[in-house]
């Protein structure tokens, strides 16, 4: 199964990879769902739109623990940088993930599209401005703008707001001209994300699909199934690469 995967990503025009929690989890960042998700500590209801735009410091507050206390010191692992060095080698032409922590772009990445954008940016809800958040002192909530005193709003997509056009259109049509398709780590099940590698399959690219479970994608558009953690199949699969 790796060789036939490493063959279709050497063979591919345009090879893109497609990245959810799973990735990440090999690097202390537990998964927003399932069994040991961070929705069965925390209420989703705090990260909705509007209520952090009716109780910014109490939304901070969670956030804060959750977010920046809890990953502060995380770094990219051996699936993040394999993805970065596929790139450098011009096999991976893009990566498209629905994680905000970041990694990818550590790892050396290029060109990442954040479909949820990302908790490393803030955004200022009155003048758009934006800052890195280690520019800001997260002892003091909510966080304001530097130019304007306005609340600052991490730069990732809440429930309730949508997905910027122009990442969602970037997305989209990375899925369109892509004819090998790396999905890692992702269930399927988070909308309308998990439209995008359906696109891809329906324009013809090959699926290939690292997982420790079987996601919605498994029976129904994957084509190569690497049933392992994501860190341990990137390995192997770069072996076979480089064979």
């Amino acid at each position: 199964m790796y060789a036939r995967a490493a063959s279709l990503i050497k063979s591919a025009r345009r090879c893109v990879a497609f990245t959810g929690a799973g990735i990440s989890v090999e690097s202390g960042i537990p998964p927003f769902r399932g069994e040991n998700g961070l929705w069965n500590r925390y209420d989703p209801a705090t990260f909705e739109i509007g209520y952090f735009l009716n109780h910014p410091a109490q939304s901070w507050e969670v956030m804060r623990d959750v977010f920046y206390n809890l990953f502060s010191g995380i770094k990219p692992n051996l699936a993040h940088y394999a993805l970065a060095e596929l790139e450098q080698r011009g096999l991976v032409k893009s990566i498209i993930t629905q994680n905000v922590d970041n990694l990818h772009t550590e790892a050396g990445t290029r060109v990442v599209h954040e479909f949820h954008g990302s908790l490393m940016r803030l955004v200022c809800l009155d003048c758009q401005k934006s800052a890195r958040v280690i520019q800001k002192d997260l002892a003091v909530l909510p966080p304001l703008c530097d130019s304007c005193r306005g609340i600052m709003k991490p730069d990732a997509v809440f429930f309730g707001e949508s997905i910027p056009e122009s990442v969602h259109s970037l997305s989209f049509k990375e899925a369109e001209k892509a004819d090998c398709f790396i999905l890692i780590g992702t269930t399927g099940e988070v909308a309308p994300a998990n439209l995008i590698p359906r696109l891809a399959k329906e324009r013809g690219a090959a699926i290939i699909e690292i997982n420790t479970i079987n996601s919605s994608y498994t029976r129904s558009i994957t084509d190569v199934f690497l049933k392992e953690r994501a860190t341990v199949a990137m390995e192997l699969l770069m072996e076979e690469i480089d064979k």
